[in-house]
């Protein structure tokens, strides 16, 4: 191979400086100034193809819509099923629950203390304190457990009559799983695997003043406990703090209430004075905690004609209530803000 020459290009003025290059032959170089430089070569291999972008997701109207008209076209061709009690899953998860889970999340700010106290299949007997002038409570575990339990179970909640005899109030609670608070309904839903809750103060609980905020009051005469024994379910005591300030009770008209045959007529700082804006509930922030569970298949069915056993029970899971509550407020550091 023969050698490449090399060749003064030229010199400076003074001859002090010489430029050199490499003169041609096999293995010489070509000078980088002496033309562009050589585009690189890339393998069709190595071409890479560009990435699609990410499809944007869909808004939240536009969600809310699809689901709606299938819930529609579900309702026109017949597909969807009630049970015996009345209650239409497909119209309490597509409307119901939608219809009230804003006040959930951004009303209430609802926090949920001991979900997994909940069995996450199975029967069980959830016993929870009663307030706030009008049952938004009873709602609001609804919604807990629908959207924060991990299995998504639904509350079968037991009504007063009362409740089912109002014009569509009635049929919606029906149609959202409630049913009539008697022993036979509470021990098939039971027995059936499902979630029952009750709220033994009724509306001793639900209409008491402002005043007595937060003082449990009596649980009647025991016979959620005689139906948890009879089927052998747990009792989860459950303590809602938060729903004593949405609308702050200080007065009844009991002639009205009498005219109307309610048990109460309510008085609020707002309501009647503000007409149908003293309706609107109070924003306060509220906490929800299930406790742990009270076994009761430890007993014998026959045990729930036992008096002494059914009454220490019920007062085991009033007093459990009692004590979180109070726990929770002492925890609190606003009505309002938490």
């Amino acid at each position: 191979m023969p050698e490449a020459r090399v060749i003064p290009l030229h010199a400076d003025e003074n001859g002090s400086r010489t430029r050199w290059k490499l003169g041609a032959g096999s293995g010489a170089r070509r000078n980088r100034s002496s033309g562009p430089p050589a585009e690189p070569i890339t393998h069709p291999s190595a071409v890479r193809e560009p990435e699609p972008e990410p499809a944007p997701n869909p808004a939240a109207w536009e969600v809310g819509l699809e689901q709606l008209l299938a819930f529609a076209r579900r309702r026109l061709s017949g597909d969807y099923t009630v049970d015996e009690f009345g209650y239409d899953r497909d119209l309490a998860d597509s409307v119901l629950l939608p219809a009230v889970r804003p006040l959930y999340r951004k009303w209430f700010r609802v926090e949920t203390i001991g979900m997994h106290n909940v069995p996450d299949t199975g029967g069980a007997l959830i016993v929870a304190n009663h307030s706030g002038t009008l049952p938004l409570d009873a709602l609001m575990t609804t919604v807990a457990l629908h959207d924060d339990h991990p299995r998504h179970r639904q509350l079968r909640l037991l009504g007063a009559d009362l409740m089912f005899k109002l014009p569509i109030v009635g049929e919606l609670a029906r149609k959202n799983g409630a049913t009539l608070a008697c022993m036979p309904d509470a021990e098939r839903l039971m027995d059936s695997g499902e979630l029952v809750g009750v709220y033994p103060e009724g509306f001793k609980g639900i209409g008491k003043p402002f005043r007595d905020r937060y003082k449990l009051q009596r649980f009647g005469r025991g016979g959620f406990v005689s139906a948890a024994l009879r089927t052998g379910v747990p009792i989860i005591p459950c303590s809602i703090v938060g729903a004593e300030e949405i609308y702050p009770k200080i007065g009844d008209i009991a002639p009205l209430a009498r005219l109307i045959g309610a048990p109460y007529f309510p008085v609020t700082p707002l309501f009647p004075l503000l007409g149908p804006l003293g309706a609107i509930p109070l924003p306060s922030k509220w906490y929800i905690e299930f406790g742990e569970p009270i076994r009761t298949d430890r007993h014998d069915p026959a045990d729930a004609d036992d008096p002494m056993l059914v009454f220490n029970l019920t007062d085991q899971v009033r007093e459990t209530i009692q004590h979180t509550l109070y726990r929770l407020l002492s925890q609190r550091r606003n009505v309002f803000l938490g």
